[in-house]
């Protein structure tokens, strides 16, 4: 199929953008379960504030969590020297930043589904665990995290296809360097840009409307064969 037939930087924009949107989702995954059963589960003073926070990336500009981030990670700032110069890790203008933008930009949506799957379980059934003489860690494991695992995907495909649309935070973070911080959305406006792009954005467009596609189905699929497997026979 012609419209298969990609150039040597689209296909390092679709392999980037695979690599940032899966990084993204597994390194947010343990943040987002914890901040998820806090504010499910917890009351504390400034509950509200942090839920706030949480859920900032979702109503400010995408350009303003971007530069946002570089003013925090970029080479000159306090956090991303640091970085640098004692663990040698360094975001901005790196495939890592653009991760850690896409992570930030899709941890909201995360956080929010794994969160409505926590309300929804029955307490007593963790409690009737409590009283057999499991700890709070034992009946997370064997009793919440199994009866959660629906909302827990739910919440990484909801992430994954948030970090490979994301582009404002991203661009603004880490430029739009080909072969390096080039993601899908940053090489579709560029073909959008130049005279007879039409046809690289279009064979873009729909390779990212097919991965899309394939996470939803696949997480579809995962979520009705966990939640068989719970069902009463």
């Amino acid at each position: 199929m012609q419209w298969l037939d990609l150039s040597p930087d689209e296909w390092n924009a679709v392999r980037l953008s695979i690599k940032v949107s899966t990084w993204a989702m597994v390194v947010s995954l343990p943040f987002g379960i914890a901040v998820a059963y806090t504010l499910a589960r917890k009351e504390f003073w400034g509950k509200t504030l942090i839920n706030g926070l949480v859920h900032l990336p979702l109503i400010m500009p995408p350009v303003v969590t971007g530069y946002l981030l570089l003013l925090t990670f970029g080479r000159r700032a306090p956090v991303g020297s640091f970085l640098a110069e004692t663990f040698g890790i360094v975001f901005s203008f790196r495939w890592t930043g653009a991760a850690l933008a896409c992570g930030v930009m899709a941890f909201p949506l995360m956080v929010r589904a794994i969160r409505l799957s926590i309300e929804t379980v029955d307490r007593r059934l963790e409690s009737a665990a409590g009283t057999l003489g499991a700890n709070r860690a034992w009946v997370f494991v064997t009793i919440t995290l199994p009866l959660i695992l629906p909302g827990i995907i739910a919440g990484m495909i909801l992430a994954f296809a948030k970090a490979m649309g994301e582009f404002g935070a991203t661009i603004t973070f880490v430029s739009n360097i080909p072969g390096e911080t080039q993601t899908l959305p940053s090489a579709i406006y560029t073909y959008t840009q130049v005279p007879g792009g039409d046809a690289g954005a279009i064979r873009l467009t729909l390779i990212s409307i097919a991965i899309s596609m394939l996470a939803l189905l696949a997480s579809e699929i995962l979520a009705r064969r966990i939640s068989s497997r719970f069902e009463p026979e």
